[in-house]
């Protein structure tokens, strides 16, 4: 009988199963939505519980969809969302609080204090990440410090917290397993990269237990079976990686010094640097890539917080557009966006700017401005977010980019993309399977159980897709890129 890999990706705004056959062919999917909650201004979380339930729900789907038993899955790998934050009971699997989302900003406060108390150098020398609510660490400091009685039971033991990995995995197992991978662990601001171990004076620093966390593993690695109850049969859980690592993995991009991009809810790009860790010198992060057996893959990353989000606020906020689809037609509507630029900076700036207070702005406007004008200006705002981050990157790697792999939802634009390539004059690279984020999930798990015997064969099944060439000159490009930095200059001093 022939065997499938199952890949759960659970993402900020759904949860999906997808089916992978030995080829790397995507055979079946499945997916629920999750709903964000947004109590106060700048403030993202979501309910654990909904997330969970979604996972069992898709999972079965998928399989039925297939036409599939559960018998057929050789193992399941998991992606997910990185720095969101559950803490929930160690006996009844019940958060105690809602999932704090990665987008969040209501932790600041203490990444302000440790910022004046001069620990930011520590914290970037031990984990290649700045002092940002971005990241887990302060996200459980708060939860601790605002649900009653969370210290006094995470320092008893009562408590687990963890990444929706950790929880994930917890679940699926039947509370037997806490554990989480080194790609996740690498965004807490608690592990030490040089380690690969959570860092005691950085858990001091944070007043963090240590047995509150989740026990750090290989990222392709079996880290237990899935409770016979769940699915009537007991599979192998063997990949967990977060959702960058995940997408840079299934883009095949092993070799040093190649880079993709993810056009999701925020923009993600990341640069392979092998087994050598890179401290940037202009506003990226460094973080693990993927940790299987003794070889170990380091990232330099740039995250840019709205790209996927920008466009939904076209639909949602201004109600400019009724689907996603509609942009790349309203953008060649107009010959340009004349003069238009947006800053979609409604959670702050991510990469290289750092700049969490900073609000989003249109620049630009004049009695000739239409929608279309504007639909296009978001649309462009995306791919002058991913330069910021590309100039950085290569100036940090001491490399020139020839060419860039992408994919995610907004990847599938062919405006945006043939944009992006004459911005950031390089050739850009469409995967023909756009789920490459489930895909890396999948062929992580699969080369721990022997599904495929080593990375060369999954470069052998990888399929290109479409290829986007620079089409204007350098005044042309210079011209544009001037307007984008004035923009954002502008919108920093607001």
């Amino acid at each position: 009988m022939e065997k499938y890999i199952l890949a759960i990706d659970q993402g900020t705004t759904s949860t999906r199963a997808i089916l992978f056959d030995k080829h790397g062919n995507l055979q079946a999917t499945a997916q629920r939505e999750c709903e964000n909650f947004y109590p106060q201004p700048s403030w993202v979380e979501q309910n654990a519980n909904t997330i969970w339930s979604s996972t069992v729900g898709v999972i079965s789907e998928a399989v039925a969809a297939a036409n599939l038993k559960m018998e057929d899955v050789a193992a399941i790998g998991i992606t997910n969302q990185r720095e969101t934050t559950i803490i929930w009971d160690k006996l009844t699997g019940q958060p105690i609080y809602m999932a704090i989302v990665w987008q969040s900003r209501q932790s600041d406060c203490y990444c302000q204090e440790m910022k004046q108390k001069g620990y930011e150098p520590l914290f970037f020398e031990k984990t290649g990440l700045v002092l940002d609510p971005y990241f887990s660490a302060s996200k459980i400091r708060y939860i601790l410090d605002h649900v009653e009685g969370a210290q006094a039971r995470a320092e008893r033991g009562e408590l687990c917290f963890g990444t929706v990995d950790s929880f994930l995995i917890w679940k699926l197992t039947g509370g037997k397993v806490h554990v989480t991978d080194v790609s996740n662990a690498s965004r807490t601001l608690l592990m030490n990269l040089h380690t690969l171990d959570y860092d005691e004076e950085l858990l001091k620093l944070w007043n963090i237990p240590r047995c509150l966390l989740p026990e750090i593993k290989d990222t392709s690695c079996v880290y237990g079976l899935s409770d016979a109850s769940l699915f009537g049969v007991q599979i192998p859980i063997a990949a967990a990686v977060g959702d960058q690592q995940a997408a840079l993995f299934g883009q095949t991009c092993y070799a040093p010094g190649s880079v993709k991009n993810t056009y999701g809810t925020g923009c993600f790009l990341l640069m392979n640097t092998g087994s050598q860790i890179i401290h940037s010198k202009h506003g990226l992060l460094s973080c693990a890539g993927w940790k299987i057996g003794s070889e170990i893959n380091y990232v330099l990353e740039g995250s840019v917080f709205v790209a996927g989000a920008a466009i939904q606020w076209l639909r949602d906020g201004l109600k400019i557009i009724q689907d996603s689809s509609e942009t790349y037609r309203r953008s060649l509507a107009v010959k340009s966006s004349d003069g238009v630029y947006v800053v979609p900076a409604f959670t702050g700036l991510g990469a290289p700017y750092w700049l969490p207070s900073c609000r989003g702005a249109i620049f630009g406007l004049t009695r000739g401005t239409s929608q279309d004008h504007l639909i296009r200006a978001t649309l462009e705002s995306l791919a002058y977010q991913t330069e910021d981050v590309l100039q950085a990157m290569q100036k940090d790697a001491g490399m020139k980019l020839t060419a860039l792999k992408v994919d995610g939802g907004a990847s599938k634009n062919d405006f945006l993309m043939q944009f992006q390539s004459d911005i950031s004059n390089c050739d850009v690279h469409r995967s023909l399977i756009s789920e490459t984020t489930a895909l890396g999930a999948a062929c992580l798990a699969g080369l721990a159980v022997g599904f495929w015997k080593d990375k060369q064969e999954i470069i052998d099944n990888f399929k290109s897709g479409s290829q986007f060439t620079p089409t204007i000159d350098e005044e042309e490009r210079s011209k544009l890129l001037e307007g984008w930095h004035r923009a954002i200059e502008a919108a920093m001093k607001f």
